[in-house]
C-alpha cells in the first residue's frame, strides 16, 4: 500500500516532534561512553527511531558546534571512525533536560 501525501506530511510532523528526543538520546549515550554514527543509528532504531546517516551526521555536527559534543578520530582497521563524547556543557544540558523531560512525562501520563 502506497503512502499518501498526508501520510508523508504526518511523518514529517512526527519527525519534527521527535528531533529533540533524538538529540537527548544521543547526548545521553555520549555522556555514558564514546559513540559513533552507525552505532547510534542502530541504537536509535532499537527505540523505534528510523534515522539516516544524512540526518544523523548533521545532528552530531550541530551538537558539536554548540559545544555539547567533542569528537576525535580513531583508527578502525583501515578506516577512521569519528567518536563523540559529551562535554561538560553537554552533561549540564542533559541534566537540565532530564528535569524538563520528567516534568513533561508526568503531565503526559496524568491523563492515563
Amino acid at each position: 500500500m502506497s503512502k499518501t501525501k498526508s501520510d508523508h506530511e504526518s511523518l514529517a510532523a512526527d519527525r519534527d516532534l521527535y528531533s529533540g528526543l533524538i538529540r537527548l538520546h544521543v547526548l545521553h549515550h555520549a555522556a555514558e561512553q564514546p559513540i559513533f554514527g552507525l552505532g547510534m543509528i542502530e541504537e536509535l532504531a532499537r527505540h523505534g527511531y528510523r534515522i539516516s546517516p544524512g540526518s544523523l551526521y548533521p545532528l552530531l555536527h550541530g551538537l558539536e558546534k554548540k559545544g555539547y559534543l567533542r569528537s576525535r578520530q580513531q583508527r578502525n582497521g583501515r578506516s577512521l571512525r569519528t567518536l563523540y563524547r559529551a562535554t561538560a556543557l553537554g552533561r549540564r544540558a542533559l541534566e537540565a533536560s532530564r528535569i524538563k523531560v520528567r516534568e513533561l512525562f508526568r503531565e503526559l501520563m496524568e491523563g492515563e
